[in-house]
């Protein structure tokens, strides 16, 4: 495998933000609407608030509360999301969908797993195992979505052809 030039790396990680803003985008939105919607979601912005209060503390400082942390805990989800879905389009350019629904499966196993471990409470999953289901489901098309954009920027562009002087 040839590695691209020293001085494009810097390029192409700008290029990989754009796909990874779209499936953390499209994570949040799913995430947002469902909430108000479903009796039993996955309630991920509850972990993000607690995460967000958490590392505010650890660094001496006093957390925001209601509506105020909710908006600072979608940023840092949106944030966090961008960059680790832009991974899905650092890879090769052959395969962005299976690296975005492998990307996508881990991070939504990782969020039914980790939060006790990280000091997060239970796990956001014990209400119900469809919610469990769904978490990974919704992470899983959040990186199929970054797989999607990605493919949009490798997409060879048709070239526009002009007419020539006898038309």
């Amino acid at each position: 495998m040839m590695e691209p030039p020293v001085s494009s790396r810097p390029r192409l990680l700008l290029r990989a933000l754009g796909p990874g803003l779209v499936g953390a985008t499209s994570l949040t939105l799913i995430h947002e609407s469902a909430r108000r919607v479903l009796a039993h979601p996955p309630r991920m912005d509850v972990l993000g608030k607690r995460a967000l209060k958490k590392g505010i503390r650890w660094f001496g400082g006093r957390p925001a509360h209601g509506a105020r942390l909710h908006r600072q805990s979608l940023a840092g989800d949106l944030v966090s999301n961008s960059l680790f879905f832009s991974l899905v389009a650092m890879g090769r350019p052959k395969r962005p969908y299976l690296r975005g629904a492998v990307l996508g499966l881990l991070a939504g196993l990782g969020a039914v797993v980790l939060p006790p471990y990280l000091g997060l409470g239970r796990r956001p999953a014990r209400a119900k195992a469809s919610t469990s289901l769904l978490t990974v489901a919704w992470y899983t098309l959040g990186g199929l979505a970054a797989a999607r954009a990605t493919q949009g920027l490798i997409a060879p562009h048709p070239t526009v052809e002009t007419p020539g002087p006898g038309w």
